[in-house]
């Protein structure tokens, strides 16, 4: 976003100066001679690079460990929290500095099995459910809601209804799991 400003000094002299402001840092400034941000020093001017015809699509190896790391992080910082624990009371727990439990939860570092055993220790839990991943979790959550036998018999007869009415149900089921009532 560049703005020009025009100042006329007695008529003798027009200086043009750009207000621009710094997609980073968001700091509103006129440009510098090397267009960088006075603050931050990032380029204020990010050019998006010209594309002719299609590109192929880049494939990111994305590594294992950092995935699994992210979901242990996220596992971890879920958890502790349901359990009404800070760090520094986790850490306590566990024996080690808070800085290795913020490392944890943040993906910085990723806890050897020892440490995992540790941990699952002091939150309680199992070390399975430390390094479940997202599929694994939605299977054990529709598996604990099938084993109501009312939700279980429900869910058989859901293919047979149309959208219209599956829509309807799921209001309703939603309007009673929240306390409200239907006000026809």
């Amino acid at each position: 976003m560049a703005t020009t400003l025009v100042s006329v000094d007695a008529r003798e002299s027009v200086e043009t100066r750009d207000v621009v402001r710094c997609d980073y840092c968001k700091l509103m400034q006129y440009r510098t001679l090397n267009s960088l941000c006075r603050k931050c020093h990032k380029p204020l001017d990010i050019e998006e690079p010209v594309r002719s015809g299609p590109v192929a699509l880049e494939q990111r190896f994305v590594e294992p460990s950092a995935e699994a790391g992210q979901q242990v992080a996220a596992q971890v910082r879920e958890i502790r929290r349901a359990r009404h624990l800070s760090q520094r009371q986790l850490a306590g727990r566990m024996q080690v500095p808070r800085t290795y439990i913020s490392k944890i939860e943040n993906g910085k570092a990723i806890p050897t099995l020892g440490s995992l055993e540790r941990l699952a220790l002091a939150l309680g839990v199992d070390v399975c459910q430390l390094v479940r991943d997202a599929r694994s979790r939605r299977d054990e959550e529709v598996a604990s809601i099938l084993s109501d036998p009312l939700l279980a018999e429900i869910a058989a007869l859901l293919p047979q209804v149309d959208a219209l009415h599956r829509s309807l149900l799921a209001g309703a089921a939603r309007d009673m799991s929240l306390g409200r009532r239907r006000i026809a």
